[in-house]
């Protein structure tokens, strides 16, 4: 094994992938029915830890089997993925063959997780980011928004605006006309602010490690490999925003955000509300590099507000939707609500200093 991860415990791998099969994979019997046998056979288990350090491998590790059948690799397996056979039963033991083409296909899966990123974009969660949004134009009285994504993938949650929304409230914010339209169920008694009208957005920036091009077919084939087999409306929804995404690219940018951030900010117009924020990004990132961008967000708010919306799941029950508001030298933290890890369902908490019921 390269040096670098020599030192992961296949016990250890393990436990990742029983954890990952009980808390994740509830929607996908496929992927929880492989994530337990893979814990269980310390052959897989050693193939998986060549997967580069600090990503999450199991989902890197099933994507690029995924992959790999959808580029046409011929095997047994793909009766088993809905996204490539829709008739085929869940019921059915896969793990089998999928064991088979692991071995078969071993160095294609070698070279996959140790030179691919887990950069799922899913755009459900958008659903989630909007009454933040909301939230932040209003904290900004008003003013157009500057998003700066950091792991932005292929920027579709920057286009937030071009979709639409339904929260089961008989109303439809957003476009009504957009192809991407995206349903939310909200949860809890209070309710989030769904305003009339989108905030604009005057700025959009990602970063990411390697920002992906929509246009290039590999790059957006392994975007859809990052898609969960058995759940076909996501993959329906992530190909209807890479239409959007061709039509109105944002500007991404290629680095480690660390590096590229600072001056990122530097280039925002004094008189647009400053929004940094991120999703699922954190858990690839160490306690010092955390650290570190926490430091530079509250450098870059010593002269002007800014604020810092995410949606990340780092050992708590569920994915949970903060606000760490930068205003005239002050920083104020607030949960505002706990949410699906695809942003399917939002619990809206809201929270004292923020205006909410």
């Amino acid at each position: 094994m390269p040096q670098e991860i020599t030192t992961i415990g296949l016990e250890a791998l393990a436990q990742r992938f029983e954890r990952f099969a009980r808390r994740e994979c509830q929607v996908s019997p496929l992927y929880e029915r492989l994530s337990f046998g893979i814990a269980q056979d310390p052959e897989l288990l050693a193939l998986a830890a060549y997967t580069q350090p600090g990503q999450p491998v199991p989902n890197l590790f099933l994507a690029a089997v995924h992959f790999l059948l959808l580029q046409g690799s011929q095997h047994p397996l793909a009766a088993y993925y809905p996204s490539l056979c829709p008739a085929t039963s869940l019921a059915a033991d896969a793990y089998p063959s999928f064991r088979s083409f692991c071995l078969k296909h071993r160095e294609k899966i070698l070279e996959l997780i140790s030179t691919r990123l887990v950069q799922t974009n899913e755009v459900r969660r958008c659903a989630c980011l909007l009454p933040a949004f909301a939230l932040v134009s209003a904290l900004g009285h008003g003013r157009p928004l500057a998003l700066v994504e950091v792991g932005a993938s292929a920027g579709l949650n920057l286009l937030w605006d071009h979709f639409g929304y339904e929260y089961g409230t008989g109303r439809q914010y957003g476009d009504p006309r957009s192809p991407v339209q995206i349903g939310c169920t909200l949860r809890g008694h209070r309710r989030p602010p769904l305003p009339g009208a989108l905030p604009p957005v005057a700025t959009r920036l990602g970063i990411d490690l390697r920002p992906i091009d929509v246009c290039d077919p590999d790059a957006a084939l392994w975007l859809r490999a990052l898609v969960w087999p058995d759940e076909g409306g996501r993959a329906a929804l992530l190909q209807q925003a890479l239409r959007v995404a061709q039509q109105h690219p944002p500007r991404l940018l290629a680095g480690n955000v660390l590096e590229q951030l600072p001056a990122a900010l530097a280039t925002v117009p004094a008189d647009e509300t400053l929004c940094v924020f991120h999703t699922h990004t954190m858990n690839q990132l160490s306690a010092e590099a955390r650290a570190s961008l926490a430091a530079l967000l509250k450098e870059g708010a010593v002269a002007r507000d800014l604020y810092r919306i995410s949606i990340e799941w780092l050992g708590q029950e569920h994915p949970q939707l903060e606000c760490v508001a930068f205003e005239s030298g002050v920083q104020t933290e607030s949960l505002l609500a706990h949410c699906g890890s695809h942003g399917e369902w939002l619990e809206w908490l809201g929270a004292d200093g923020w205006g909410m019921a």
